[in-house]
């Protein structure tokens, strides 16, 4: 009975059916997205609704209906040019008229287009996780659809925009008074709007002059090192609080949400005379930069960040290093030998007019 069973479900595979649900339902590309999606709560994965997310806005609404026995290497090839020449989604209300708005692009912004196709490359990353995961699940039975479909090209080269020490001071001085105790917070910290905005007063250790991530991107809790200004910031920001309360709030009394700090924070902008606007990443990368621009070390400025290894960076800040190159080569490549000593102090190269 289980062979017979066995051999009916590779049957229903055979003709692109989902043997779970009968032999009349075929197995879509929206039903390997929703099973990988599954596959990805279960193990723990990061930032689930960003991926639930990226997935509804690039992936279901071209590719979703296709079964998936039936999606060719020419169908994702011209979805992927399609995600990359798409104009950005702008944030909109739902049910706002006209449907979901968009950035107009420039056609001569390199940069617009390049950003562009880095995010084609991302959604193709986790449209070929899905495929791949339903391939290992037996759900069809060749990869020959997406499997050569090949990212964009030298794409994904770093443009980290930092704000210089004047304009920290004027964006500071043009905020009100609850969004400027969280640029602040970043500014001192490089930490994330997420983290901040989630921290208690217990995690600042006054004798220490830390404060502890409890939560962070990676999983694993994290301890930031703070200056005294640091110090004496956060030291102001929880004098009297008890430990379980909220460092942060918003002038209502209640918690920042997930978006709260776009709007203050673009007319803060606009107010300090910043353009373009940033967003509160951008405090993230300013404090990572005046690190690396003092010659902080990679490895410190990475703990600092909490990222895994120094990868990404030295991805993003190195070049801001002085003699970061030159450090680590004389660092790394030991002496050989193979040049004998001199005790000959050198003059330097003779000029034509000593010769």
């Amino acid at each position: 009975m289980k062979a017979r069973q066995e051999a009916t479900n590779q049957n229903h595979i055979a003709a692109g059916l989902d043997p779970r649900q009968g032999s009349r339902t075929p197995y879509t590309v929206k039903n390997a997205m929703e099973d990988y999606l599954s596959a990805y709560k279960r193990r723990g994965g990061k930032s689930v609704r960003e991926f639930h997310n990226t997935i509804m806005a690039h992936v279901l609404p071209e590719l979703g209906p296709i079964r998936l026995d039936r999606l060719s290497r020419s169908r994702v090839t011209q979805w992927r040019d399609e995600v990359a020449a798409a104009a950005p989604r702008l944030r909109t209300r739902a049910g706002s008229p006209g449907g979901q708005k968009r950035r107009v692009i420039d056609p001569a912004d390199h940069d617009a287009i390049r950003a562009r196709r880095a995010t084609a490359n991302r959604v193709l990353s986790v449209l070929k996780a899905a495929l791949n995961f339903a391939h290992h699940e037996g759900r069809v039975q060749t990869k020959a659809a997406w499997e050569t479909v090949k990212p964009f090209r030298e794409v994904n080269a770093p443009r980290i925009r930092h704000l210089t020490d004047d304009e920290v001071v004027r964006l500071v001085n043009a905020c009100d008074a609850d969004l400027r105790q969280i640029v602040v917070a970043g500014m001192l910290t490089g930490m994330r709007y997420g983290e901040i905005t989630r921290l208690r007063a217990v995690d600042f250790g006054r004798e220490a002059g830390i404060v502890t991530v409890t939560v962070s991107k990676s999983g694993k809790p994290r301890h930031i090192y703070l200056t005294d200004e640091g110090q004496a910031f956060f030291d102001q920001s929880t004098s009297g609080r008890p430990g379980s309360s909220l460092v942060f709030t918003r002038a209502n009394g209640e918690a920042w949400g997930k978006s709260h700090q776009f709007r203050p924070l673009r007319e803060a902008c606009a107010a300090a005379r910043i353009e373009p606007a940033i967003s509160f990443h951008i405090l993230r990368h300013t404090y990572a930069s005046r690190l690396a621009l003092a010659g902080t070390p990679m490895t410190v400025i990475a703990a600092q960040l909490g990222h895994t290894d120094t990868r990404m960076t030295e991805r993003h800040y190195a070049h801001l290093t002085p003699n970061y190159v030159a450090d680590v080569v004389r660092a790394s490549f030991t002496r050989l030998g193979i040049v004998p000593a001199s005790n000959v102090a050198s003059l330097g190269v003779a000029s034509a007019r000593t010769r």
